[in-house]
């Protein structure tokens, strides 16, 4: 048996993981376009930004409720599942391809992250990954094990911090950098933001700072305890489609709709107490645990259309665009960063709100479909992936197509 890793052919592919990942990736945005718009603190203090009233409270409830949390719980697990397709269980199996790929992966994360937008995940996956591939030869059972502690460690520290804010003795008043900035701070960041690219990159910079030691501390028990359980869900079958039609039903409706249900109410809690600081903890800590459920519960549904015979045209072009995940990821802060970031940008920062976000992030949805579908009939790979598999290798992979695809 060889025990050397090589790039993983379309034959060897499995349809079902890359349908899931590429709604995954498209359903991230709905969530990361909130921080290329707006003041990131708007993400977890909705009020601190811009309007809340009408139509655009209803797109940041539906987004709270349908998507916050979800995707980015399938995206990692997949990135689990993804280390332990690659890597294999051969305990001889040559580990050193991967650790190039988390390498090169941290790499074009700082350049992301530092250069681009702060809400970079390509920095934690790698560094993820990096300590995961250890753990790959675990039971099912223990993977899943570890990865709910993990998760719920993660859940208490975040749930006891975003109380101790709102119960502590003015954490409920403005301060710069904080979710709720005072106005003047706010009016700075947004002007720094439509003046031009250079002048917004040292927010932007610190920005990733904040983010990066929240990522690698308070929320790094939940990343590697969704990727030990999608390394669990990938030996069980489960993200290869091979369960039943109805035993994906039955777990995705039940899911899908605890969960939803769940989020729903924390949601109406936060509307309900006009996001008082004091409060934000309930539905904080609500979508939490929520997302878990409604994650399963989507990836459920999805493997469920996979074991459908008929939806194939239908799956097509999700599975592009998960075979494009890399490219697709970095390509949506491209062009996030040239719509909301001035010169050489558009610069409407600050002026879009959610409604407006919302149109934006349908339009990206369908021409990703589209271009990651034409694209994949002339190239293997997309660019990103081409460049980031030639850099794990370390020679040139092949691009074009030979054949039709």
């Amino acid at each position: 048996m060889s025990t050397t890793i090589t790039p993983v052919s379309e034959t060897e592919r499995f349809e079902s993981l890359d349908v899931l990942r590429g709604i995954a990736v498209l359903g991230i945005l709905m969530v990361n376009v909130q921080a290329f718009a707006m003041y990131w603190g708007a993400l977890s203090y909705p009020p601190a930004h811009m309007s809340l009233e009408g139509a655009n409270q209803t797109v940041w409830f539906l987004t709270h409720v349908f998507f916050e949390l979800k995707f980015i719980t399938i995206f990692s697990a997949l990135f689990g599942a993804g280390v332990l397709f690659m890597v294999g269980e051969d305990p001889l199996a040559s580990k050193s391809v991967h650790f190039r790929r988390m390498i090169w992966l941290l790499v074009i994360g700082l350049i992301h992250g530092f250069v681009l937008w702060f809400g970079d995940i390509l920095v934690p996956y790698a560094l993820a990954g990096m300590i995961i591939v250890f753990f790959r030869r675990m039971s099912p059972g223990k993977l899943i094990g570890w990865g709910l502690g993990g998760i719920a460690l993660t859940g208490l520290l975040m749930v006891a911090g975003t109380w101790a804010q709102g119960a502590m003795p003015g954490g409920a008043e403005p301060m710069p950098y904080g979710p709720n900035p005072p106005e003047a701070f706010l009016d700075q960041w947004v002007a720094a933001y439509q003046a031009s690219f250079a002048e917004s990159r040292i927010y932007n910079a610190i920005g990733e700072l904040f983010a990066l030691f929240s990522q690698i501390t308070f929320f790094a028990g939940r990343l590697v305890g969704v990727m030990f359980i999608g390394m669990a869900l990938f030996k069980l079958g489960f993200l290869t489609a091979k369960w039943s039609l109805a035993r994906y039903l039955a777990i995705g409706i039940v899911c899908a709709g605890l969960g939803i249900a769940a989020s729903w109410w924390g949601g109406l809690h936060a509307l309900g107490t006009g996001f008082a600081m004091s409060e934000l903890w309930i539905h904080t800590g609500v979508n939490y645990g929520a997302s878990l459920l409604t994650a399963f519960g989507y990836a459920s549904l999805v493997m469920a259309a996979c074991r459908i015979d008929w939806l194939k045209l239908v799956r097509l072009p999700f599975a592009c665009a998960g075979r494009m995940a890399f490219t697709n990821y970095l390509t949506q802060t491209l062009a996030m960063t040239f719509i909301f970031v001035g010169a050489p940008g558009l610069g409407l920062f600050g002026t879009v709100e959610r409604t407006g976000q919302l149109q934006i992030v349908l339009a990206v949805w369908a021409v990703q479909l589209v271009v990651s579908t034409l694209w994949l009939k002339v190239f293997r790979f997309g660019p990103f992936e081409w460049l980031w598999r030639s850099l794990s290798y370390a020679r040139l992979q092949p691009f074009l197509r030979r054949k039709p695809a």
